[in-house]
């Protein structure tokens, strides 16, 4: 889009969904209405962005989100372990653009300026708000030789899309009779069980296609989510095929070799032969940019998810600190509705409503007939989230096989409902 036909766009009303080549430096705030920035498009950000519209259709929501396709990590994992292909997790903004009437950038922010209201685009273009919302994901904790550019050899695929398709041609490229080792990360990180989900899914691919495989987590925890019921699923469906080591018993990392997979443990040197490295995690970039981080993560109110740190912009999503909440997709969207809502009434000069109430549901395969899953139902009171007593649930330890198969199928029911509430 040129710079002339972009110019008609700003005088009627800013209705602009472009290119992140397009200038839009120093553009107005609106006269007659309210503008919101959005910075992120993921499970927060593309939620938060679609229900403003709907809490508040005379508010003027812009999204910015660098890439055109969003691809997603829940049921990643799917795609690794080949029950999928790559355009199942695929996902764009046009619904958002043309039905909810969100104004969609393609771009990179450099930083969200509190000082002056303002985003600050990697080209210098600036987008002044009212508010802003910003969900800035994960970034990676570089250490002991795993260094940026370490995951084309050893893929963390914790950042789905590329990746994804890289660990799963890694997988496909096995021989039979390899060893795919993974390296869990220490917490907090994003999705608890996901690690753990994607050890059963590729357990199914290797008993399937390459059956003399094996499989060893060098785990940085002591113990993990679901813990139990993974476990209980591992020997029922892989024998033992999985070897899980703690921290405590000879999973502790003291140095990895990314280009030869060799992983120095506190027990020795193990070999892989694909070696999932999974990083420790903090809030991603932007968030330090923009000042918006408290040690490694963003210090939030929790009922309006606003920054203690810089007025008027509010973090939602993996980067915030919103314990009891895991840091899970299903949060994230549950926080951008709040979020919306609270946004919305702050800007109608409304009090905002006290104290929210939020939601986690997390489904895990364990193979394409077997799923787990933990639910729970938070409030926001005082300065924390805490789970509700009695909301919520954990899948039952020894239940049948049909229950199993159930909740494999309400697994994908549950990301169908998702992506449909979010993207559609």
């Amino acid at each position: 889009m040129n710079r002339r036909n972009f110019n008609k766009l700003v005088v009627s009303s800013f209705a602009l969904s472009m290119a992140a080549c397009s200038s839009i430096t120093n553009v107005s705030l609106p006269k007659n209405k309210k503008r919101v920035v959005v910075v992120g498009g993921g499970f927060g950000g593309a939620t938060a962005a679609k229900y403003l519209k709907k809490f508040s259709p005379e508010t003027e929501v812009i999204l910015i989100e660098q890439n055109e396709e969003y691809y997603t990590c829940p049921f990643g994992n799917t795609v690794i372990a080949g029950m999928n292909d790559i355009d199942y997790i695929k996902h764009d903004y046009k619904t958002l653009e043309s039905k909810y009437k969100v104004q969609v950038i393609h771009a990179k922010v450099s930083r969200v300026d509190g000082a002056s209201n303002s985003v600050i685009l990697e080209n210098g273009d600036i987008i002044p708000f009212h508010k802003a919302v910003v969900s800035p994901g994960i970034d990676f904790k570089y250490e002991k030789g795993y260094v940026q550019g370490s995951e084309e050899y050893s893929p963390h695929a914790y950042k789905a899309g590329a990746q994804t398709s890289l660990l799963r041609k890694q997988l496909e490229d096995m021989k039979d009779g390899g060893t795919y080792v993974m390296v869990a990360p220490t917490n907090p990180f994003r999705c608890p069980p996901g690690p753990y989900e994607r050890i059963s899914l590729v357990a199914h691919y290797l008993k399937t296609n390459k059956p003399n495989s094996k499989i060893v987590i060098l785990d940085q925890k002591k113990k993990f989510s679901k813990q139990g019921l993974f476990q209980e699923g591992w020997e029922n469906l892989y024998g033992d095929m999985i070897d899980w080591r703690s921290v405590e018993f000879g999973g502790q990392v003291l140095k990895v070799d990314p280009i030869k997979k060799v992983i120095t443990t506190d027990e020795g040197d193990v070999q892989a032969d694909v070696l999932n490295y999974i990083p420790s995690q903090k809030a991603g970039k932007l968030a330090f940019d923009s000042g918006l981080v408290k040690g490694d993560w963003c210090p939030i109110n929790t009922k309006t998810f606003e920054s203690k740190l810089v007025k008027n912009v509010h973090v939602i999503g993996d980067a915030s600190i919103a314990t009891k909440m895991p840091k899970s997709g299903f949060s994230a969207s549950s926080q951008g509705k709040i979020v919306a809502m609270q946004v919305a009434r702050l800007l109608a000069k409304m009090p905002v409503i006290n104290p929210p109430k939020l939601a986690n549901t997390c489904y895990s395969l364990l193979s394409p007939t077997y799923g787990i899953s933990v639910a729970a139902v938070y409030e926001a009171t005082g300065d924390k989230i805490v789970k509700m007593e009695g909301s919520g649930g954990l899948s039952p330890m020894s239940a049948s096989k049909e229950y199993r198969m159930q909740e494999a199928e309400y697994a994908v029911g549950w990301y169908q409902n998702q992506m449909a509430d979010i993207f559609r």
